[in-house]
C-alpha cells in the first residue's frame, strides 16, 4: 500500500534530507536518499537533490511505494560447505554475506546460495529464512548450522534454547586487559537513542558472554568469546560495554581502528548433537585471510 506525506515548510531551513528526517521520524536518511533518487520526493512538484536547501513556503510531497515482496531465488554463490548429512548443513559464511533476504538485501544471501545447493531446507515461521536456526552478522565470518528438515530444525532450536551447543568466536578488540578471563552477564535490548544499535539495557533479554584473552598487542587484544545466549550483536555490544569494542566495527567501535571490511569477528568453532543419531559433531573454520594478516601485522608491531 502506498503511503503519502505532504509537508509545508513554515520557516524551517536546512538540507532537504535533514528537514524530512526531523519531521517524518520513521524515515531514515538512507531511505530518504533512496526516495529522492527515485523521484518519490518532490519539492514544489520538482525533483531536487538531498542537498537542496529548503525555503519557507516549500511544499514537499513524499510518496512511499509499497514494499516489494521478497522472492527467494536460488543463486550459485559457491558456498563453503564444511559438512552435510540428511539433517544438517554446516557452512562457513564469508565476511560480507547476509544470512537471509530482507528489504535491504533481497538477494545474494546465504539462503539464496543454500536454495541453489539443495532443495531440502526446513520450513521456517518466516518464509524468507528456510533452514536458518541462528544467524551471524553480515560482516562476521564463520560457521552456521542449517536444518534440512523440520525435525532437525526443532532439535537444533531446542539445543540453542538449552544452551548445549558450542559456539566459540575469535575477535580482535581495542585495548589491553588486566584479567585473563571474564564473564559478561548483561541484558541486551534495542538502544533507545539509536534504533540501528543494540545496547546493554535493563529491560532487554538476558545475555551472557564468556571471554578469554589469548594474545595482547599494542592497543589491541585477541580474545576468544563463548556464547551462552545468542542475542543480536551480542559480542559486539558486550565487548563495547566492558570498554573493549571490536576492531573495525562500524556500528559500535571508534573511528580510529584497524582497516578491514567491518568487525574482526569470526565464528571459529561450532558444536552440536546430530538430530537423528545424537552424536556430538564439532567443526572449526580457519580464520579469513584478512584476519590472519591483521594478526600478523599486530605481532610484527610488538617486535619493534
Amino acid at each position: 500500500m502506498t503511503k503519502d506525506y505532504r509537508l509545508v515548510i513554515n520557516g524551517e531551513k536546512g538540507r532537504l534530507d535533514k528537514i524530512i528526517a526531523d519531521k517524518v521520524t520513521d524515515l531514515s536518511r538512507t531511505k530518504i536518499k533512496e526516495l529522492v533518487n527515485d523521484q518519490n520526493i518532490l519539492v514544489n512538484d520538482k525533483a531536487e537533490k538531498v542537498s537542496y536547501k529548503v525555503q519557507s513556503g516549500d511544499v514537499i510531497k513524499i510518496t512511499i511505494p509499497p514494499v516489494k515482496p521478497l522472492t527467494l531465488e536460488p543463486q550459485n554463490l559457491h558456498l563453503d560447505i564444511v559438512y552435510e548429512d540428511e539433517d544438517v548443513i554446516v557452512v562457513n559464511k564469508p565476511q560480507g554475506m547476509v544470512v537471509h533476504p530482507s528489504a535491504g538485501h533481497p538477494d545474494h544471501t546465504l539462503v539464496n546460495g543454500l536454495l541453489y545447493h539443495t532443495k531440502n531446507l526446513a520450513d521456517s515461521f518466516e518464509s524468507f529464512r528456510p533452514g536458518i536456526v541462528h544467524r551471524i552478522d553480515k560482516d562476521t565470518s564463520g560457521l552456521l548450522m542449517v536444518a534440512k528438515n523440520d525435525r532437525a530444525r526443532e532439535s537444533l532450536e531446542k539445543q540453542l534454547a538449552k544452551k548445549i551447543n558450542k559456539r566459540e568466536y575469535l575477535a580482535i578488540v581495542h585495548s589491553n586487559f588486566e584479567t585473563k578471563n571474564g564473564v559478561i552477564d548483561a541484558p541486551i535490548g534495542r538502544n533507545p537513542n539509536n534504533r540501528k544499535q543494540m545496547a546493554v539495557n535493563p529491560k532487554g533479554k538476558a545475555a551472557v558472554t564468556h571471554f578469554t584473552v589469548l594474545e595482547q598487542f599494542k592497543n589491541y587484544s585477541l580474545v576468544k568469546c563463548i556464547l551462552e545466549t545468542g542475542r543480536t550483536h551480542q559480542i559486539r555490544v558486550h565487548m563495547k560495554y566492558i570498554g573493549h569494542p571490536l576492531a573495525g566495527d562500524p556500528l559500535y567501535g571508534p573511528k580510529k581502528t584497524l582497516a578491514g571490511h567491518g568487525q574482526f569477528l569470526h565464528a571459529k568453532t561450532l558444536g552440536f548433537y546430530q538430530p537423528s543419531t545424537n552424536d556430538w559433531l564439532e567443526f572449526t573454520a580457519p580464520l579469513p585471510t584478512i584476519f590472519e594478516k591483521q594478526l600478523e601485522n599486530l605481532r610484527q608491531e610488538m617486535k619493534h
